[in-house]
């Protein structure tokens, strides 16, 4: 970690910001992370500096979010219902277009203390403020609830993860974060957004990629039931079909 403030300090020192805004120099501990049979999740170090025009800090306080995202899905969440006090039925349901696969995001305070209500939506900045992309033709008051319910299975989860005043800024110049990627995520492209936050707005933001994918067996399983998917399903099946036979044959003898 030495090594990296040094050459974070450095660049600071030999890069002169000519804007008149502050430019976001961020990177990631890791740009790839591999899911293997083992894979118990992903410990993230998020971290990069801030380059203030004439290499001048301004007076007052500067704070940093950074949000960590997985790719979109269409998701369809379903409302149960329990029918005459014993059976659990299919109530109603909703479906959203982009809902990210995993949403984390760090901050050097409370989000309430930093941004705006609008300014948190525009930019998704809280688990309130994700931008889930619901199916049009629902009640508001519907699709708000499902909203809600679905945040909080995910959060429930671990897939959706927040944590204020995790960031910390050394002398207004150097920030780094933690995020733990858990094992249960999909693979795909990840995106890493770092914005800088001063009197309730955001003045700079700068964004990085990692790739998340499958490797060894897990990657050829996960291949097959892609570009497969009748195949698969047929063989799991079978494999299904087989083991119980072989168990039910196997307890015969005994």
């Amino acid at each position: 970690m030495k090594r990296v403030a040094v050459a974070l300090l450095a660049l600071v020192l030999l890069t002169a910001a000519t804007e008149d805004a502050p430019v976001l120099v961020p990177d990631v501990s890791q740009r790839e992370v591999d899911i293997h049979y083992s894979f118990t999740g992903a410990e993230l170090l998020l971290f990069g500096a801030i380059l203030y025009p004439g290499g001048k800090v301004p007076d007052g306080r500067t704070d940093v979010a950074v949000v960590l995202k997985g790719p979109p899905q269409s998701i369809l969440v379903r409302e149960k219902q329990k029918l005459a006090g014993v059976i659990w039925a299919n109530a109603g349901s909703s479906r959203f277009r982009s809902a990210p696969a995993f949403y984390a995001i760090a901050a050097s305070r409370p989000l309430d203390k930093l941004v705006d209500e609008r300014t948190a939506a525009i930019y998704e900045l809280g688990l309130g403020s994700i931008h889930l992309s619901p199916a049009g033709g629902a009640d508001p008051q519907v699709a708000h609830r499902f909203e809600t319910g679905f945040v909080d299975l995910r959060a429930r989860g671990g897939l959706f993860v927040t944590q204020p005043g995790a960031i910390e800024i050394s002398k207004g110049v150097l920030y780094r974060a933690r995020l733990t990627i858990p094992p249960r995520v999909p693979d795909g492209r990840y995106t890493a957004e770092t914005f800088l936050i001063r009197d309730g707005k955001v003045i700079a933001a700068a964004t990085r990629t990692i790739t998340v994918r499958k490797q060894g067996f897990e990657r050829i399983v996960a291949s097959f039931a892609q570009d497969w998917p009748i195949s698969y399903g047929l063989l799991a099946v079978l494999l299904s079909v087989g083991f119980g036979w072989g168990a039910g044959a196997l307890f015969r003898r005994i």
